[in-house]
């Protein structure tokens, strides 16, 4: 051996220590070590395969990963640290993360994320740091960090963050460090800080902080004991509205000073009256500070155990399960092709942080003459004057208040109705036929003859006739002879032997039951 090569062998090991491994498989251009990784900034739009389960690190930074396809993470169980900053994610699919359990540290910093999905975090229950600044994330909503009960850092700054709703945060009770400067926050509510019992360092600097009764709570807490979760730096929480009070420093501001102006809500007119298939925009006129959150519901009678029917702006369907449609100052109520379940009373409300207020709308919905005598049925014989009520509130039972769809179903049901009862009586014509047509019972249907003369007669004489009820009988024709005539031998006064034929019996009379 060539003298120094114990030396460069030694200093061969000592900087790839993972040589074997990495020779053994590795992604193309990634840089693969004992537990790490390597694969930035190699333009990448998927996560490569290939991937060794036992990977621990995993760098995907500065690429252009767009989505994260579903299952491409589960092989790596092993995974502590993964980190995807400075790529193209749109979106977090629920449950991306599902077989990461033993993930520490997780960085999306720098993505394209606008929101964040309820189960997006599920399954990382030790992921102690999570990075998700610098993205476009508009709003919070409840129950987003759920599945994160150890979790340590929040980092959402540099955001558009307008709305953090009073559950977003909800699980996180080991959260030390929450950044949520340098968003567009107004406002923020007490209940939404409230799962933090661990909290330690709290940032809510460069917000366009609404310094109104709202934030009243934030001032006072941040007096009484919340100093000690802001630095100088994060003490400086600047008011942007209202007027007189911008470029104050909220711990500046006295608690009088922070008011609100409960709404008042003017729609215009009250009762309005449309004709089938129009459109119909109503004005819901809202005033308050801050501004009021307007919104129109639809008010019906529901059924016991269905939700209060909702509509949307734009005259669409409700929207499940959320809340009713709504638009902030002049809220508007758009109708499209209006029918007549969309009759009926409304109402627009208008809320703040000074409370709220509402106002009644009522809608008719008008029958033109051509279309009454469309949907009317025909008038029967001899009616009287046909009356053309044109107006049909929702929930009435007239049949042309009804739907077209609900109309055709009735006039089925009821043809379907009526052949059900022809058949029926046909069936048991037929049956009734055949039970006359069937043999009966020995002596059921015999011919009785009751002769008082006992005087003889033959089926000769007997002709068969049905009466009104369609039973058979047997009648004695009389005008038969008794017996076929034969030749007889005549005599000039008195018979020489005996008759050859019976003599005709004296008339009788008979009586024939059937």
């Amino acid at each position: 051996m060539a003298p120094g090569a114990p030396t460069l062998l030694l200093l061969w090991l000592l900087w790839f220590p993972d040589f074997p491994a990495r020779a053994a498989g590795c992604p193309a251009a990634c840089r693969c070590y004992s537990a790490t990784v390597e694969c930035g900034a190699l333009r990448l739009r998927v996560v490569p395969p290939g991937i060794p389960p036992g990977t621990q690190t995993l760098f995907l930074q500065d690429n252009s990963i767009a989505r994260l396809e579903p299952g491409v993470l589960a092989p790596l169980a092993a995974l502590r640290r993964l980190y995807l900053h400075n790529n193209s994610l749109r979106a977090l699919e629920p449950g991306a993360f599902r077989a990461q359990s033993r993930l520490l540290e997780l960085a999306l910093t720098g993505n394209r994320l606008r929101g964040l999905r309820v189960g997006a975090f599920a399954g990382l229950a030790q992921l102690r740091a999570l990075y998700l600044a610098g993205n476009q994330l508009v709003q919070l909503l409840d129950f987003t960090f759920l599945h994160l009960p150890r979790l340590q850092e929040l980092h959402l700054q540099e955001n558009s963050i307008e709305l953090l709703e009073d559950q977003a945060l909800a699980g996180l009770s080991s959260l030390a460090l929450l950044d949520l400067s340098r968003n567009q926050l107004g406002t923020i509510s007490r209940e939404a800080l409230q799962p933090l019992a661990s909290l330690q360092v709290l940032r809510l600097t460069e917000n366009p902080w609404r310094c109104d009764c709202a934030l009243h709570w934030l001032g006072a807490w941040i007096k009484e004991g919340g100093q000690r979760l802001l630095s100088s730096r994060d003490k400086k929480i600047m008011c942007a509205e209202p007027p007189r009070l911008a470029l104050q420093s909220l711990l500046d501001i006295s608690g009088s000073s922070l008011i609100c102006i409960p709404p008042s809500v003017h729609v215009e007119p009250l009762e309005v009256t449309a004709n089938l298939g129009e459109d119909l925009r109503v004005a819901c006129q809202a005033s308050g500070y801050p501004q009021p959150l307007v919104t129109w519901r639809k008010v019906a009678q529901p059924r016991e155990g269905q939700p209060r029917a909702q509509i949307q702006p734009d005259g669409g369907a409700p929207r499940p399960g959320g809340p009713g449609a709504s638009d902030t100052g002049s809220g508007m109520l758009f109708l499209t092709n209006i029918t007549l379940a969309h009759a009926g009373k409304y109402e627009c409300e208008a809320s703040n942080a000074g409370g709220a207020a509402r106002v009644p709308f009522q809608l008719l919905v008008n029958l033109s003459q051509q279309q009454q005598l469309q949907r009317a049925p025909p008038p029967p014989p001899h009616a009287g004057p046909v009356s053309h009520e044109p107006l049909h509130e929702a929930g009435s039972m007239a049949f042309r208040a009804l739907g077209l769809a609900t109309q055709t179903a009735i006039a089925a049901a009821i043809a379907l109705l009526a052949l059900t009862a022809l058949l029926l009586a046909t069936m048991i014509c037929r049956r009734r036929r055949k039970r006359k047509k069937a043999p009966g019972p020995p002596g059921e249907g015999a011919l009785f003859v009751n002769d008082y003369s006992d005087g003889p007669c033959t089926f000769a004489q007997l002709e068969e006739l049905r009466d009104e009820r369609g039973h058979e009988m047997f009648v004695i024709d009389r005008s038969k002879p008794l017996f076929a005539e034969g030749p007889t031998e005549a005599a000039d006064g008195a018979a020489t032997g005996p008759a050859q034929g019976l003599p005709l019996q004296p008339p009788a009379a008979y009586e024939i039951h059937c």
